[in-house]
């Protein structure tokens, strides 16, 4: 299961929350009728809105404001998309790979992604840190990078 997102605090008197959504698909994760897991068990979307870079998420079952303020800080997951798109890097697939340049160096593996707006970031061990956009190839268990000099001393 991979983390799509986290409910971030009720919104209104009906039951509706705000979800800040990790997910490049929201017309798929946050669909009508889609299900979504979490620690408290499945949630069904019955609506969903953009509200000022998240989203208000109406959830079968969640009928009221204090019902939507136990959901507070719940982690939503759910099953990878099956798309055949091999330049797709997904998290659960980067931690944890070895990272090298093109000339086979290598710089440890990677213990996170963190979210940064201009381009998310690899951090490596000694907190050396590797924006996405200079990775060339990936393999299982393997990241190439291209980085430019300096970045990496």
């Amino acid at each position: 299961m991979l983390e799509v997102g986290r409910i971030v605090k009720a919104h209104g008197i009906r039951g509706e929350v705000i979800v800040d959504l990790v997910s490049n698909r929201p017309d798929v994760r946050l669909a009508p009728g889609s299900v979504l897991s979490s620690d408290r068990g499945d949630l069904e979307v019955l609506t969903a809105t953009p509200h000022q870079g998240r989203w208000i998420v109406a959830f079968d079952g969640i009928l009221d404001r204090n019902a939507a303020e136990t959901y507070r800080g719940v982690v939503l997951t759910a099953e990878p998309i099956d798309e055949d798109d091999d330049d797709t890097l997904w998290v659960h697939e980067l931690v944890g790979a070895e990272v090298v340049d093109l000339a086979g160096t290598s710089y440890g593996s990677v213990e996170a992604v963190e979210a940064n707006p201009a381009s998310d970031l690899l951090v490596l061990s000694g907190e050396r840190l590797v924006p996405l956009v200079f990775v060339v190839i990936k393999a299982p268990g393997r990241v190439v990078i291209d980085p430019p000099p300096g970045l990496l001393d």
